[in-house]
């Protein structure tokens, strides 16, 4: 395709203006209403509370605009800047091409992760150091970072062998099997994620508090739900913020709280907060989404297909190595600077979900309770109250706080 160096350029900026655009309008939305307490919240949430939540907020925006800043560079510098060739050229040096492909994507990761670090340390030790989230220390920072490049490397090298073993092997119709590859692997991750990942990272006990577990107990066997049991993970360690969630898949589905969330909350907004992420389960809204991912995995590696011999794609860009590892790089590159547009569309969906498990959650817990739970953990997270309209619909999973009470009271 003639001059798709250019059109690859006018998408990077095109990116780049739009999120400056919506960080400028969420940055206006949070200054506009710095110094009121919104309607349902202030009679819950102080103005000194308000407005720990709007610095908060605005200062995680600053971040981000240099984080954006310098990830546009780090993709200029890995195409036309040559990175990606530098780095094929150096792994060419091996003597097995498959080995060769996988270390190109290997130390394409590595080198990302690494250069990523200083923001990743800036966020944890200054910003929320700053507002009193952190609790983190710098050799457990640092005992995160060792252990997730460990993981990853334990999990993804033997992957990235087999898919490009079957890219290689199996003529046009790979992508079909990589995409089955990809599925199975996916869902294996779900199921061992629980009781062999997880715990590398934190420290996972059964709930102690008896009365509460009883509680529990009771609404599981009301909405028909089955799980391995209900845990307190250790989140107190690293951060002060808390949630719960769901983990597993099948018979390895468990209920995971964090020790700062049952500080946070008391036992009828813990049913409720719980009674919501049911809702989630009742709704299938998990495998609806599994499914949307796995048919958007189909469509990009089917695109992939039609890409991965074309000279164009891999030169106007300043790669001459032509191979799956580089293909695959150049696609990755590609879709996340193309991705931002479709981003209210699966946003939106969240949203509804999330509005469908609060429904839920009526029907099975005190929504007042619901209610009153939500708004502890917005103060507590320091969660702004007042975001931008249009910032919501591109970045927002859960429906803005006020939208999200007054559904509840209806």
């Amino acid at each position: 395709m003639e001059h798709f160096n250019l059109i690859f350029m006018g998408l990077i900026f095109a990116d780049l203006i739009l999120k400056r655009y919506l960080n400028y309008r969420q940055t206006l939305a949070i200054s506009n209403n710095y110094s009121k307490v919104p309607p349902p919240f202030d009679k819950n949430i102080s103005l000194q509370e308000h407005q720990k939540a709007a610095n908060y907020s605005l200062t995680k925006l600053r971040v981000a605009s240099v984080e954006l800043t310098f990830s546009i560079l780090l993709v200029f510098a890995f195409t036309f800047g040559g990175g990606i060739e530098f780095i094929a050229q150096k792994t060419a040096l091996i003597s097995y091409p498959l080995s060769s492909e996988v270390l190109i994507i290997i130390s394409y990761m590595l080198v990302s992760s690494i250069l990523s670090l200083p923001f990743e340390w800036y966020k944890t030790f200054k910003v929320e150091q700053k507002f009193g989230f952190n609790k983190m220390t710098l050799g457990l920072f640092i005992g995160d970072q060792i252990k997730g490049m460990m993981v990853g490397l334990a999990i993804g090298i033997p992957l990235l062998y087999l898919v490009f073993w079957l890219m290689g092997s199996l003529g046009n119709t790979w992508w079909i099997w990589v995409w089955g590859v990809l599925v199975v692997f996916n869902l294996l991750l779900l199921v061992i994620y629980p009781t062999l990942i997880a715990p590398i990272f934190n420290k996972f006990t059964p709930l102690e508090d008896l009365e509460l577990k009883a509680k529990i107990e009771n609404l599981l066997t009301k909405c028909g739900f089955k799980s391995q049991g209900v845990f307190v993970m250790d989140g107190s360690k690293r951060s002060s913020h808390g949630n719960a969630y769901f983990t597993g898949l099948g018979n390895s589905k468990r209920i995971v709280f964090f020790d700062t969330l049952l500080k946070q909350l008391n036992h009828d907004e813990i049913i409720a907060v719980l009674a919501h992420e049911l809702g989630h389960f009742k709704h299938k809204h998990i495998v609806k989404q599994m499914i949307v991912s796995f048919g958007i995995t189909l469509i990009g590696l089917f695109i992939f297909s039609l890409l991965i011999n074309q000279e164009w794609f891999y030169h106007s860009l300043r790669v001459e190595t032509m191979n799956n590892a580089t293909g695959l790089l150049l696609l990755f590159i590609l879709t996340s600077t193309i991705s931002l547009p479709l981003a209210p569309l699966s946003s939106l969906m969240s949203r509804k979900n999330e509005y469908e498990a609060d429904n839920f959650a009526k029907e099975n817990a005190n929504k007042n309770d619901l209610i009153s739970g939500l708004v502890s953990m917005y103060r507590d997270n320091a969660s702004t109250l007042t975001p931008d309209s249009l910032y919501v619909k591109f970045y927002y999973s859960h429906p803005p706080a006020a939208l999200r009470i007054a559904n509840l009271e209806k």
